[in-house]
């Protein structure tokens, strides 16, 4: 239902993880961990993992953590064991959300995440209880200015994409099936196309509709979440008005 080109807000804003640079190096530190644990050290056979040595590397993070990470991932350093985990709960005004972590150790992250939530009037959920709000899928970000919008929805569909959204100003939004993301990028790049926000992501299929006053409340829930270093992203079902953060 929701316009994804809109991903700023149902993606959550990263302006605020950018201001705390330790914080988003650790957090991407973490994915490339678990991406070499998963397939390897070799970005060029492991997609997963090039993604996410691109992404840190649009982020800044120097090359030695990069290498660093690949190495305590792929076990040629000495380093803590993380897993992948996913969690819902349910926020201020009936608000659905769902917080993926790299934990390495789960009580810890279960009883952060649940302060979190019982704090900010929302509460832990059970695995199942939100997820059937959400779409996971891969998604693959196009400035407005490298391509029109004809050229990218020819190269998109032909690579197998699902939908090429429009709606944003600035960025097309280009959503595939999770096993098709990394052949349609790379199909995309092959073309000519330069993308970004290359990754899986989580979209709202039911919006909820709650007050401003809760809308508020979401945006605190959301800070506090994210500031946990344990949180790798965070979905909502609801769409924030911009100026709301501000208030916040």
């Amino acid at each position: 239902m929701a316009g994804h080109s809109k991903w700023k807000n149902i993606r959550l804003r990263k302006g605020k993880q950018d201001a705390l640079r330790g914080k988003l190096f650790t957090k991407l530190a973490r994915e490339i961990i678990v991406a070499a644990k998963m397939g390897g050290g070799d970005p060029a056979v492991n997609a997963r993992l090039r993604l996410a040595i691109e992404k840190a590397k649009e982020n800044s993070v120097p090359k030695d953590n990069i290498e660093r990470a690949i190495a305590k991932g792929s076990g040629g350093g000495e380093g803590t064991n993380y897993e992948e985990i996913l969690y819902e709960g349910a926020g201020p005004g009936g608000v659905a959300f769902m917080v993926e972590v790299y934990s390495d150790n789960r009580n810890r992250t279960v009883g952060e995440l649940r302060h979190a939530f019982t704090k900010h009037g929302g509460a832990l959920g059970e695995n199942g209880s939100q997820a059937w709000q959400f779409k996971h899928v891969g998604q693959i970000l196009v400035n407005k200015s490298d391509v029109d919008e004809e050229t990218l929805t020819l190269s998109a569909l032909e690579a197998g994409a699902e939908d090429v959204e429009t709606d944003d100003d600035e960025a097309f939004t280009v959503t595939t099936a999770i096993a098709g993301l990394h052949a349609c990028n790379e199909a995309l790049n092959k073309a000519g196309i330069p993308t970004h926000g290359v990754g899986l992501t989580r979209v709202a299929t039911n919006l909820a509709n709650p007050s401003r006053e809760d809308l508020l409340r979401v945006v605190k829930l959301i800070d506090a979440l994210e500031e946990l270093d344990d949180v790798k992203e965070t979905f909502v079902n609801v769409e924030i008005p911009e100026e709301l953060y501000d208030e916040s």
